[in-house]
């Protein structure tokens, strides 16, 4: 008989579709077994779970570990404590860092860097921009997906033309690989805010004022109407606003290969907590008015948005709290409180414990091409599981987090629910609400399970390979060379 390295006893499994109680056996990394605990095989180490549920580990497409370029910032070994803490188990990594992560060479140093700091499995993005389309083959050996900036925000990556975004996607469609998109008009928020300085508004409203729904609106129509021409598969990051449903909902309906995001802060923040944090919520695109919260909401329950991720970017106390709304570094950490703050979402009824596991892990295993290997709880899976005290009440508090930067809008924010233990490939990293030390480095990249879809070509006859006679746009930016 097999002796498993690890039985969990008698939790509440939870998946999209259920929650039952069963026991959970591990060996080698992998579930062998989900059922009733008389049949699970003997095990070298057990784990009573009674009382407790057991979650799929979080899955955030979407964090900034500021590494390399901003140690005072957050590194990947702090980054990923972080996430270990918040019960999320894979993380994907933006490329504003410094450099970039727009070249072959500049992605491979940082992939040998994160392996030796990660605590939890992790993927990261390639830059596409104006200057990097032809490195797009190489990158998507490696890369989980590419990261686009139509706008402007932390890190001043330059937004490309709408010509050079139809020329990257023609280039990234055949990869299979999805582009994650920064969907702000950077051209309406530059003449916005050049006025705004203007006029002397250095208050934290300005802020919203030079970044109107509008920027987003036209930024996911435009974006939503290159992938359908291309075939290119894109996700809609950090959806903060009611009227951008629209044309995501009518991408999706034409066929259009689209997903979407949004993140705690845009559910359960407004514009009138300006009052109370100034600076601290400054983050892109902003926290915005109430009454984008209740279709937020329902675009999350009707799946028009897919996923809920982060945006987990930090900064020190000192950029967070200047007057100067314009000096204020944008974003803050979440992805070790996204976890506690949507279960208490779950314990108020606003959505079940089944619903957030699909918008936590299954769905982002499914849409980044890692299903089943990830996502779920059922024999073959990898064990990455975040075993949760539903019941828990607590107060979060700042100077506890892991991240270095201990400055959030959730400070002093009662929440009912606290993961307990996080598992990444069957090995405890965060136990009994204590760092393992040991698994700095155990996190491993998840670009090589990665099953991408067959590409779907659109419009063959009028690529740019075609008007070029079959000369590629990379063998034509190599002979350039």
């Amino acid at each position: 008989m097999i002796t498993a390295d690890l039985v969990i006893r008698s939790g509440l499994v939870v998946s999209p579709d259920s929650v039952i109680e069963a026991s959970v056996a591990i060996t080698g990394g992998r579930i062998i077994a989900v059922g009733d605990d008389a049949i699970m095989p003997p095990a070298a180490e057990t784990l009573d779970a009674r009382g407790l549920h057991v979650l799929p580990g979080a899955i955030d497409d979407h964090v900034h570990f500021r590494d390399p370029g901003y140690p005072h910032k957050e590194d990947f070994a702090s980054g990923t404590a972080a996430a270990a803490f918040g019960g999320v188990t894979t993380v994907f990594d933006m490329p504003n860092t410094i450099p970039p992560t727009g070249t072959p060479e500049i992605l491979a140093d940082k992939l040998k860097m994160t392996t030796g700091k990660a605590h939890v499995d992790f993927g990261l993005y390639a830059l596409l921009g104006e200057d990097t389309i032809e490195h797009v083959p190489e990158l998507a050996k490696s890369a989980i997906g590419f990261k686009l900036y139509m706008g402007n925000t932390f890190g001043k990556i330059a937004s490309p033309s709408t010509g050079a975004m139809l020329e990257a996607f023609e280039v990234v469609a055949p990869t299979g690989k999805r582009v994650s998109l920064h969907a702000e008009t950077n051209s309406i928020m530059e003449r916005r805010e050049t006025r705004m300085r203007q006029a002397g508004r250095i208050d934290p409203l300005a802020h919203i004022a030079s970044r109107p729904a509008v920027v987003a609106v036209e930024a996911v129509s435009r974006a939503a109407i290159l992938a359908e021409w291309t075939g290119a598969r894109i996700h809609i990051l950090h959806i903060s606003s009611a009227e951008e449903l629209r044309p995501l909902r009518e991408a999706k309906a034409r066929g259009v290969d689209i997903t979407g995001e949004t993140c705690p802060h845009y559910l359960m923040l407004s514009a009138d907590d300006y009052a109370r944090f100034a600076g601290v919520i400054r983050v892109n695109p902003p926290v915005r008015e109430t009454r984008n919260q209740a279709p937020l909401w329902a675009a999350l329950a009707d799946g028009t948005i897919d996923l809920i991720a982060t945006d987990h970017a930090p900064h020190t106390p000192e950029e967070k709290t200047r007057n100067d709304i314009w000096t204020v570094d944008c974003g803050f950490p979440g992805v070790e409180t996204q976890m506690p703050l949507m279960l208490t979402e779950v314990a108020a009824g606003r959505m079940s414990i089944c619903d957030y596991v699909r918008k936590s892990a299954a769905s982002p295993a499914k849409i980044w091409g890692l299903y089943p290997r990830k996502g779920a709880i059922q024999v073959g899976t990898e064990a990455d599981i975040a075993v949760v005290d539903l019941g828990r009440r607590w107060t979060i508090d700042d100077a506890k987090l892991q991240s270095r930067s201990r400055i959030t809008p959730w400070h002093g924010y009662a929440v009912t629910g606290l993961p307990l233990h996080t598992l990444v490939r069957g090995r405890f990293v965060m136990r009994d609400r204590t760092l393992v030390s040991e698994t700095r480095g155990w996190g491993r990249s998840v670009h090589a399970i990665q099953q991408m879809p067959q590409p779907v070509p659109r419009n063959t006859d009028q690529t740019m390979d075609a008007i070029l006679g079959g000369a590629s746009v990379i063998k034509r930016s190599e002979q350039a060379a």
